[in-house]
């Protein structure tokens, strides 16, 4: 079965991202780290490639200059389980840079997107009580980092 790693291209900050990102999830590890050697492109002895797990998923991360940016074609979606979590996530990965974006969705300072969902989400989204659901989707769409009381509130308003 062939396996399917994430591969991020960074500038130059690959390295700090990835001790950054294993920093925040628990069963997460720095593995190999590649270095450029005389024929580059980068500076010789400069990091090539990271690899590191996020919460188990092998991850790569390559410095690859400037050519490509990130966009929010792409983004990692973390899962939480509830709004401490949310706190803690959306926090950390807004610091030093990150932007606030709508509906759970941000960018760290290096310009990844990532979706802080909490678990409460999906399942109000879903709610078989159409008018619920509907109530929930209006209150998401005001919010950015997702408050999971007042969107309970907004989808138990009748």
């Amino acid at each position: 079965m062939p396996k399917i790693t994430p591969f991020l291209w960074f500038e130059s900050e690959a390295e700090a991202a990835a001790r950054f990102y294993v920093s925040l999830f628990p069963n997460s590890r720095i593995g190999a780290i590649s270095r450029y050697g005389e024929a580059g492109p980068g500076p010789a002895g400069s990091v090539m490639t990271v690899s590191f797990e996020l919460n188990g998923l092998p991850v790569t991360a390559l410095n690859g200059g400037p050519a490509y940016a990130f966009t929010e074609a792409v983004s990692f979606q973390v899962s939480c389980e509830d709004q401490a979590e949310v706190d803690r996530y959306w926090t950390a990965l807004t610091a030093d840079g990150g932007q606030e974006g709508p509906c759970a969705w941000l960018k760290d300072r290096w310009g990844l997107s990532w979706q802080i969902v909490p678990k409460a989400l999906p399942e109000l989204l879903a709610d078989p009580d159409r008018g619920r659901a509907m109530r929930a989707t209006q209150a998401m769409l005001q919010m950015k980092k997702i408050d999971i009381d007042k969107l309970r509130e907004a989808a138990d308003a009748a």
